[in-house]
């Protein structure tokens, strides 16, 4: 995207950790929009009463992973498409939009989202609303267990978006700002290619475990994904899951804002809450980044090392879902089969 010159110094983000209130229970597309509509209509308060409490200078609001209607639970690709998928034009997005276009803000989240590119999948999809009401950027989640990712459907998915509509990144007036979704943070690959195009702040929608007393391996690859890409994150997570059998707080709390230099400068306990916010100074960041010496990780990479290796292997395959039609099983046999592939190259 073409790069925006009214560009701020400074503003203020937040992870607003809100709960999910999942659809699997609706019976059929309108009831779970109307749950869609209720959810949104909340979050239209919380947002309005989040920035009056925090100031007029709350630019960024990131929502949880899925916030709008949980994840699927044995449903087919057939029925939760038809229940529980957006439009990519669709009504929830207009009413976003009239959110973010109120306040001025830019407004993050993650939904799952139909491509009529695509008949018969769908792709779990992070997005970024303008303050216009714009979808300015659209990134649709590349490693996913049970979801179909433009991976499995690579070929055809190069021919509609390209590369940089993989991994997009978004050069607004508060920064260039990217979008990685769950368990992403764990793969440092998608961070680093988001980096490459310019990527200065990460949009992390999440819903995961928190709490306990050891270091949490997504919680390290947070602060790590910042460091090695001299960047900020915010990371919201879920307030928890209602409306599903597994119990509401099991992916609650956590949420949170990390600086360039790996230090954790806003977080949130568990429950529903606006107090991970901080301060994102984007004139800091691209003076450090400018910066020459041993921290200045970024400038220092040499992917030419690296290269070669990638170009060389190949473990989970790509267009799984190109040409048929596939049920959630495939999914985990399509990575048994990767498995055993790769024990026989003595790679595991």
């Amino acid at each position: 995207m073409a790069a925006n010159s009214d560009r701020i110094e400074s503003f203020i983000a937040l992870a607003l950790q809100v709960t999910c209130h999942a659809v699997n229970s609706a019976t059929n597309r309108s009831e779970a929009r109307s749950l869609m509509q209720n959810t949104i209509n909340r979050l239209a308060k919380q947002i309005a009463a989040s920035i009056a409490f925090i100031g007029s200078d709350c630019r960024l609001i990131v929502l949880p992973e899925y916030f709008l209607t949980g994840f699927p639970m044995g449903e087919s690709l057939a029925v939760w498409a038809e229940k529980a998928c957006l439009e990519m034009a669709g009504a929830e997005y207009e009413a976003l939009s009239e959110i973010a276009q109120k306040h001025g803000i830019f407004i993050a989240g993650n939904a799952y989202e139909l491509d009529p590119n695509f008949s018969g999948l769908y792709f779990q999809t992070c997005f970024v609303i303008d303050p216009s009401g714009t979808i300015v950027l659209r990134y649709r989640r590349l490693n996913s267990m049970f979801a179909p990712t433009p991976h499995d459907v690579w070929d055809k998915y190069l021919d509609c978006y390209g590369l940089e509509g993989v991994f997009p990144v978004a050069k607004t007036e508060i920064g260039n700002l990217a979008a990685i979704a769950s368990e992403e943070i764990l793969y440092p690959e998608v961070t680093r290619c988001l980096a490459m195009r310019g990527a200065e702040i990460f949009l992390h929608t999440t819903s995961e475990v928190y709490g306990g007393t050891t270091l949490k391996p997504k919680d390290a690859a947070k602060i790590t994904r910042a460091v090695e890409n001299l960047a900020y994150l915010v990371s919201a997570n879920t307030a928890g899951i209602v409306n599903i059998p597994i119990p509401d707080a099991s992916a609650n709390g956590g949420s949170k804002i990390i600086d360039y230099k790996g230090t954790v400068i806003a977080e949130t306990g568990a429950g529903e809450s606006m107090a991970a916010f901080a301060e994102i100074d984007l004139a800091a960041l691209r003076r450090y980044r400018k910066r020459p010496g041993l921290n200045n990780l970024l400038a220092r990479q040499r992917f030419e090392l690296y290269a070669e290796s990638y170009r060389q292997s190949h473990f989970y395959p790509a267009n799984t879902m190109l040409e048929k039609e596939v049920d959630r099983k495939h999914f985990l046999q399509t990575q048994l089969e990767t498995i055993e592939l790769l024990s026989k190259q003595g790679v595991i």
